[in-house]
């Protein structure tokens, strides 16, 4: 099991029985993380730092600050969620959803009804949708809710 702190450079890694410490990682520059997840099909960490996502080799422990968003981006990373293939990234401020390839390649954002007035997190489904846990919704901007969204995909065919 892998634990990274608030204010904290180091990631640790615990037995999943005796939860007892194993070893840690330093990353260097990391500040404030807030999220992580694991891929263990590349065995890769991936770290949230509000502007900034790490990746973390688990086994030889290199990092790279492997995606950094643009200071004048108001995208303030909230959350993360992971596929085989795709990296599901959450903003708080706005309240909005970025997908990543796992080549750190934007493939889609997706902006959530005016309606949400905060998101929390996001995960991709097998049908291709999105839940997600936000504040605000239709009838209440205080209301907490999980929802699904849809996303749309347009296709164009050309006849010949």
């Amino acid at each position: 099991m892998y634990v990274v702190c608030a204010w904290s450079s180091t990631i640790e890694l615990y037995n999943m029985d005796t939860y007892s410490l194993i070893s840690s990682i330093d990353v260097q520059g990391m500040k404030f993380p807030v999220d992580i997840v694991v891929c263990q099909q590349h065995r890769q960490l991936y770290i949230a730092d509000s502007h900034c996502i790490w990746r973390v080799s688990v086994d030889g422990h290199k990092s790279v600050k492997w995606l950094t968003v643009d200071a004048n981006d108001r995208f303030v990373i909230q959350s993360l969620s992971l596929t085989s293939q795709r990296l599901t990234v959450t903003s708080c401020d706005p309240p909005s959803l970025r997908q990543y390839n796992i080549t750190d390649r934007l493939e889609t954002v997706i902006e959530l009804p005016t309606c949400v007035q905060w998101l929390y997190h996001a995960v991709e489904s097998t049908h291709d949708t999105f839940i997600v846990a936000h504040q605000g919704t239709s009838e209440d901007e205080w209301k907490y809710a999980v929802s699904e969204l849809f996303t749309l995909v347009i296709c164009c065919i050309m006849c010949k």
